[in-house]
């Protein structure tokens, strides 16, 4: 009998649509909520995406997952609530989303309890109308570099781990082991079963600083294993966490995922030319686009890919390339009441952690010893966010101000990284017609040395706010087109952070977890 090995996850979902995915230990038929999907393979590994249409909007709908026919979701025993589809109302102008970023796997009991994991648990005493609509994960749902003890034994009876890249993942396969350890837990697993999710990838979801510049990227080039591991992780990323950021729409368009559904045999091959294109630079673009939207009734979530689209050849050094920025600030506009602009990187740090990053990109074009000292600072204290590419901070910061009087109730973007959490208001010289608001929440499970809890908090001293701003200017950086103040935090633990939506109105609220539950920090007003 084939059995389950991960899922099902609930992905896709609006009024009339929604899209399942699991993983399988064998080829078969694959039924959930009515449709069906034939398992694909790769690599030896087998998964489906169930894409069901023509559901009825604003509808809840209990769903099982059988395999060949077989019952294997809810499984026997469980304790749980249903698995669920609900989807949207077209007239519904409340919206619940709820986001963070940087989960290891729970096995690491000292980085205090997961908040997503509490969250669930949490969630199954509740009424339905509770529930959010969406849960966003914004990077580092696998550690590739920083894997646990069972799975470093595990890595073990494979190779050779005394040998590079060591207790790092190598492979495809060695990244499956990783999903499976990450979201095999069972209150995560009912969790992601039952609420929408979108994701997007961060550095440790392949190596930390990864992209960080050019001269890593020359650096890691030269090692034998990378290769092995730079296909493994984008293979895994578009299987595991792309295909379902995708609607029916947008699948049917994919002349990848056509080309594999129309395959009998294994995708192994046809995958890794995809992941060589996909990481290659050419004339300052990169062979796919990570970035995706996805429309919530009056809510628009525009998530964007500032990892593996970074430009750095040449002498570029972009976030985004040009074509995919201008996909970017296409979607940015629309019939929507509020923009949320989904990075895992912060577009809006501490001031000083903000102007020192800027500082720093300058002192790397200098030439010899300099540069080189400058770079290594670089990727030591990891200055690779929005201000360390300060022509894509300022194009984006030019775009949210277009969006902000351009009629909707706010702008907020969403982001994780920094194993922290804050609350910073944006302030245009011009002004905005729409708050514009940075919400940071990380992380979900992880920790923080104190060194740096000390750091983050005095990057908001208005003192060393002036003395960095006075450094930056000497150094040759253009002031900044926009200021920004704190208005929540920083905040230490593990959490995460809701968003609520009611007509033009909005708030987040932080929810710090405990032992038992997440406990919630006052809610910031989001709106005018």
């Amino acid at each position: 009998m084939t059995a389950l090995r991960l899922g099902p996850l609930l992905r896709h979902v609006d009024a009339t649509s929604a899209t399942i995915w699991v993983e399988t230990d064998g080829p078969c038929e694959v039924t959930a909520a009515g449709g069906s999907a034939r398992t694909f393979e790769i690599s030896g590994h087998h998964y489906a995406l169930v894409v069901l249409e023509g559901l009825e909007p604003g509808k809840s709908t209990p769903y099982e997952v059988r395999l060949d026919g077989e019952l294997v979701w809810p499984e026997s025993g469980s304790d749980l609530p249903p698995s669920r589809i609900r989807t949207l109302s077209p007239d519904d102008t409340r919206f619940r989303l709820v986001f963070g970023s940087c989960r290891k796997p729970r096995e690491q009991d000292a980085l205090g309890p997961d908040a997503l994991a509490a969250y669930a648990r949490r969630l199954t005493g509740l009424d339905e109308e509770e529930w959010p609509e969406s849960l966003l994960l914004l990077g580092d749902q696998v550690y590739a570099d920083e894997t646990t003890e069972a799975t470093r034994e595990w890595l073990a009876t494979r190779r050779d781990t005394s040998l590079l890249p060591g207790t790092e993942v190598a492979d495809f396969e060695e990244y499956t082991h990783l999903y499976v350890e990450a979201w095999s837990d069972p209150q995560v697993r009912w969790l992601m079963s039952t609420l929408p999710t979108s994701m997007i990838f961060d550095d440790h979801d392949v190596r930390d600083d990864w992209n960080t510049s050019q001269a890593w990227r020359d650096e890691i080039a030269r090692a034998s294993w990378w290769p092995d591991r730079i296909r493994g992780a984008l293979v895994s990323y578009w299987i595991y966490q792309h295909l379902g950021n995708l609607g029916p729409a947008d699948l049917a368009e994919d002349v990848l995922y056509q080309q594999v559904l129309g395959s009998d045999g294994d995708n192994a091959k046809l995958l890794r030319e995809f992941a060589d294109r996909a990481d290659r630079e050419v004339d300052g673009a990169k062979g796919t686009r990570w970035s995706y939207f996805r429309d919530f009734g009056p809510v628009r979530l525009l998530v964007i890919d500032s990892r593996a689209g970074r430009i750095l050849d040449k002498g570029a050094r972009s976030m985004i390339g040009e074509t995919e920025f201008a996909w970017i600030e296409e979607h940015a506009t629309g019939e929507f009441d509020h923009l949320l602009i989904g990075t895992s990187l912060p577009w809006l740090l501490p001031n000083v952690v903000s102007h020192l990053q800027s500082i720093n990109e300058r002192a790397c074009l200098r030439p010899g010893k300099r540069g080189r000292l400058a770079e290594w600072i670089r990727q030591t204290a990891d200055l690779e966010h929005w201000a360390a590419f300060r022509a894509s901070f300022d194009r984006l910061a030019a775009l949210i101000r277009r969006v902000s009087q351009a009629g909707p109730s706010t702008v907020s973007v969403l982001s994780g990284d920094v194993h922290h959490a804050y609350v910073a208001k944006a302030q245009y010289p011009d002004g905005t017609g729409a708050p514009v608001h940075q919400l940071t929440c990380s992380p979900i499970h992880n920790s923080v040395p104190k060194y740096l809890t000390w750091a983050f908090r005095a990057g908001w001293s208005r003192p060393f706010t002036r003395l960095t701003r006075r450094w930056s200017e000497r150094a040759g950086v253009a002031p900044a087109p926009l200021d920004w103040t704190r208005t929540s935090g920083p905040h230490f633990g593990n959490a995460l952070m809701t968003i609520d939506i009611d007509g033009r109105d909005a708030h987040a609220t932080l929810e710090l977890a405990t032992a038992n539950s997440p406990a919630p920090t006052p809610p910031v007003q989001l709106h005018a």
